[in-house]
């Protein structure tokens, strides 16, 4: 089965080293979700943006995100409908509930949906991320009927974490569309 895989970037966008534009560039069948503004994301704003990019998308939809994108995905699958997109990857995803560590500017995501998500997911969480606790991960991923994966002490699994092209990642995105065949 061809598949389109849409990538959605947290807060300020993924820079050059990070695994979603290093997919972007070394796969096929991937585009990013490209918000208009990274730095004052707008909640109404970004749930348009990838609604269109879905509904213009011809293929079935994989969605790949990463922090606030995790957010945006359980937001987009409470508000809209559709059958493209089969399944999702959500990668570290931000606890944009915590007054811990939470920027004012993300609240407007606040709160993080809580509903089963309408198509097979996998969330994966680092043990040691500054902006969501393993259990508060784990919770989110029984909450969205995701499987979920620990995958060690990696922090943020940003640019930072230096991942690469994060093949483990890949492998995880390959195995759920097998899954979906």
């Amino acid at each position: 089965m061809k598949i389109k895989i849409l990538t959605l970037p947290g807060y300020l966008g993924s820079d050059v080293g990070h695994w979603q534009s290093i997919w972007e560039q070394q796969l096929e069948n991937i585009e990013r979700v490209e918000q208009d503004n990274w730095e004052f994301p707008q909640l109404t704003e970004w749930l348009v943006t990838l609604d269109t990019h879905i509904q213009k998308t011809d293929e079935p939809i994989v969605l790949v995100s990463h922090s606030l994108g995790c957010s945006l995905l359980n937001h987009w699958a409470s508000t809209f409908q559709s059958k493209k997109v089969i399944g999702a990857l959500l990668v570290a995803p931000a606890d944009i509930e915590s007054d811990r560590h939470t920027p004012d500017i993300l609240r407007n995501f606040a709160p993080m949906p809580k509903q089963t998500l309408p198509f097979p997911s996998i969330v994966v969480s680092s043990d040691n991320d500054p902006y969501v606790s393993i259990q508060r991960a784990e919770y989110f991923a029984e909450c969205w009927g995701s499987r979920f994966i620990n995958c060690g002490s990696h922090g943020h699994l940003n640019a930072e974490s230096d991942l690469g092209d994060w093949p483990f990642g890949q492998d995880l995105v390959k195995n759920l569309v097998k899954s979906l065949a």
